[in-house]
């Protein structure tokens, strides 16, 4: 963990959620690194600090284009608006969403809420403006 990555009490204080999602059922049953890659992020959240960690895997096999409705990610954007998450973590964007819309309202939810986004390479803070050029804004 980077000097830059360490995380304040605010933060560490929320839960961090872990979101696992494959995009098919055939993706689900045959790409099982994918998914242990995916879960593994359990770890980085418990090695940044986070005490409480919650996994949302209900979308796994349900397409994040288009009209499909994801529960998974509808509970995620309610914890958000709560303020009860510190971080989202996801092994890529894209395994959150795969239309700019919904991938920019959890950033703007993150930033307002001032909740962290954890990849493998680091931790993003939406609210400034360096992190939210990489994290595609």
């Amino acid at each position: 963990m980077r000097a830059s990555d360490s995380l304040p009490r605010s933060v560490l204080t929320r839960k961090a959620v872990v979101y696992v999602r494959q995009s098919t059922p055939a993706q689900v049953r045959a790409n099982l690194e994918s998914q242990r890659r995916q879960y593994d992020l359990v770890n980085i959240a418990r090695g940044h600090g986070f005490g409480t960690v919650e996994i949302i895997d209900e979308d796994l096999g349900l397409s994040a284009g288009g009209t499909v409705v994801r529960p998974g990610y509808e509970r995620l954007v309610a914890w958000l608006c709560a303020g009860q998450v510190g971080a989202v973590l996801c092994f890529e964007a894209s395994r959150i969403s795969r239309n700019g819309r919904e991938w920019h309202h959890i950033l703007e939810l993150c930033g307002l809420v001032e909740a962290r986004v954890i990849d493998q390479d680091g931790v993003y803070d939406p609210r400034h403006p360096n992190d939210r050029l990489l994290l595609g804004l």
